[in-house]
């Protein structure tokens, strides 16, 4: 990567040279208004070479979410039939618990029913969680999960379904298109890779003058958003200890009550409770 050595930080190179599609800042440009290249890892992924996808979109706000924990999607696709796809790439096990694609899925059911509309019309819907490790535990490559009746295993028919595909998943014996991704999600190198558009995009963005110039960018972009969120998590901290200490002093003088000193400091009724628990005890 030579060519480059003369513009370009060379700890920044090595940094890309290392990227592979399973981390979130690469993934995040290799699906970047790249319609083919998400149809082609759904098709995969589905087991439906005809599935045609319309729309894509990564880092999706869902918007309806007010008052509730919000969402950013990492890709949100719609094929030709109106089904809904959301892939999330997740290399912590604590992000890809069930109970995260649960509320996935739940939040892309008021993402996209719209008011005063029959609940019939609800999108049918799959939550891809691409995984670094398995988080299931059973060794496999792909997970399918649906609502089901317990007693007769007769599916409920409501159009939800959550995927979990393994990337740590390593049997030679393998040679299907959904194990050669698995692969591929965790290979740095494009030449090693299996899956044609997934390596070419690789390599755009890791050989080319314009494909390093954007990842360079996107790393400052979000060198400069995770030193923020550090500074602001430091003031807050700081900000929190100052009040803490503030309402000891105010708590040890009997200077006001649980109410007044929440006021004045900025921390809840249960944060001041516990405080004065401390010092009784």
């Amino acid at each position: 990567m030579t060519i480059f050595d003369n513009n370009i930080d060379q700890k920044i190179l090595r940094n890309i040279e290392k990227f592979r599609p399973i981390d979130d800042a690469f993934m995040r440009e290799l699906f970047r208004n790249d319609i083919p290249l998400v149809q082609r890892i759904l098709r995969i992924i589905m087991g439906i070479e005809d599935l045609q996808i319309i729309s894509s979109e990564t880092q999706y706000d869902l918007k309806r979410l007010l008052g509730s924990r919000s969402l950013c999607l990492d890709v949100i696709a719609t094929d030709s039939k109106g089904k809904i796809f959301n892939i999330e790439i997740q290399r912590s096990n604590e992000e890809a618990k069930p109970q995260r694609a649960r509320y996935h899925s739940s939040a892309i059911d008021i993402e996209f029913l719209k008011a005063k509309s029959d609940f019939k019309e609800l999108p049918v819907s799959y939550v891809i969680f691409i995984t670094e490790n398995d988080i299931i535990g059973d060794n496999r490559l792909i997970y399918h999960y649906e609502w089901r009746e317990i007693e007769t295993n007769k599916p409920l028919n409501d159009g939800a379904h959550i995927i979990y595909v393994n990337s740590s998943y390593n049997n030679k014996d393998d040679t299907s298109e959904l194990s050669k991704l698995a692969h591929d999600f965790l290979c740095a190198d494009p030449n090693k890779m299996y899956i044609k558009e997934l390596a070419d995009k690789t390599r755009y963005f890791k050989t080319t003058v314009e494909g390093v110039n954007n990842m360079c960018q996107i790393m400052e972009d979000f060198r400069d958003e995770i030193t923020a969120d550090v500074t602001k998590k430091v003031t807050e901290d700081v900000t929190k200890k100052n009040n803490s200490q503030t309402a000891v002093k105010l708590l040890e003088k009997k200077m006001g009550t649980f109410e007044d000193i929440s006021e004045i400091t900025g921390l809840s009724i249960d944060e001041i409770k516990e405080l004065a628990e401390k010092i009784n005890n």
